[in-house]
């Protein structure tokens, strides 16, 4: 059987139907056991939108409480970060790349996109390893790529300085905004704003980190996760295993998604990462600093990075009444902010979960708005 018609049988109404029917006895037992419903938080923005598109989430929601995490990059870079990005974009003889999701993500005054429009070099690429022939095309122009997200994405800015190196280019830098999966949920469950019991763990991630990265879940704060994929078959069975797995009261890291998910992970991208960043203190919107939650450049790489090549200068973030803080933490669904559907909607974004496509606000807007 093809992958293809592997995915297929993964969204078959015929298999999906009787899942969805176990889970919610599944979760019909919870409520009997403990008097209330789980409360299961996924910590991926792909699983946040494959959830409210194959509508599990609204068919779940009188008996599963599930939480959009800080799983989205582009929503958790702090409003700081964005505006210096912005104010970097608009210097001159410069070359920005950039992921699509970046472009209309409001900073203080504008977006990267108006100054796009007033005529600076902004490119989007689908494969940002184009940045470094795009930099050795042009050799008289910085080109800078606007490094954000998770431990899938950052293989790829290793490969990019490596590649750099290899060619010899010295116009080439990455502005680094990455962040690291464990610290955030270390933090979300230290400061116990949300009381979970358990998380969906990602399938892509976890191709780089493996499910051993998980275990502090268990040793240190007794609750479980399930890795698994972005099908509705698969989302189905990973929310199945984790309620089951929250009844049994025996914590543990279950990984429904082995065929590409291995123990270790992908070691040889492991090293590839370490080789070229260190960890480093790193700001989230509506968290704070968390220590060693992001990755920078070494020290030997300096000239690859852009925060040490160009000096920003940015003022105090502009306060507005968006409460993507306190969504990204799980603290309040998109709709209780008051900006939701009304100030805020995907034409006029006025925080960056309405913007990105994997943004918690999105998701709702566009497929769940009116199950609520």
């Amino acid at each position: 059987m093809s992958m293809l018609e592997v995915l297929k049988q993964s969204s078959n109404p015929e298999i999906c139907k009787p899942m969805a029917k176990a889970v919610i006895e599944r979760a019909k037992h919870f409520h009997e056991t403990f008097g209330r419903r789980p409360v299961l938080m996924e910590v991926c923005g792909s699983h946040t939108m494959a959830l409210a598109r194959t509508g599990i989430k609204p068919l779940l929601k009188d008996h599963v409480q599930l939480i959009s995490g800080p799983g989205c990059p582009v929503c958790v870079t702090d409003q700081r970060s964005i505006d210096s990005m912005i104010a970097l974009a608009e210097g001159d003889n410069r070359i920005i790349c950039t992921f699509g999701d970046m472009m209309r993500v409001p900073g203080s005054n504008k977006s990267l996109l108006d100054c796009k429009i007033a005529g600076k070099d902004i490119r989007v690429l689908y494969s940002p390893i184009e940045a470094v022939s795009i930099a050795e095309a042009n050799p008289e122009k910085d080109v800078i790529f606007l490094g954000i997200g998770f431990e899938t994405t950052i293989p790829i800015l290793a490969l990019m300085v490596g590649e750099a190196e290899k060619r010899g280019i010295n116009n080439f830098s990455i502005w680094m905004a990455t962040k690291l999966l464990e610290p955030v949920l270390r933090y979300l469950l230290d400061a116990g704003d949300v009381q979970l019991d358990g998380f969906i763990l990602p399938g892509h991630v976890s191709i780089v980190l493996g499910e051993d990265s998980y275990s502090f879940l268990v040793k240190d704060y007794h609750i479980s996760g399930v890795i698994t994929g972005f099908e509705t078959a698969e989302l189905l069975s990973g929310i199945y295993k984790l309620i089951g797995l929250a009844l049994s009261e025996m914590p543990r890291i279950q990984n429904d998604h082995p065929a590409v998910v291995t123990k270790k992970g992908n070691q040889m991208t492991q090293r590839w990462i370490g080789r070229y960043l260190s960890k480093c203190d790193e700001a989230w919107r509506g968290i704070g600093v968390i220590k060693g939650s992001g990755l920078d450049l070494r020290q030997e790489y300096d000239k690859y990075n852009a925060k040490i090549r160009f000096g920003v200068e940015t003022i105090e973030p502009r306060k507005t009444k968006c409460r993507c803080g306190e969504v990204i933490r799980g603290v309040i669904a998109p709709n209780e902010c008051p900006l939701f559907g009304k100030a805020c909607h995907p034409m006029n974004p006025i925080g960056p979960c309405m913007v990105s496509a994997e943004g918690s606000c999105a998701a709702y807007y566009q497929y769940m708005r009116e199950s609520y």
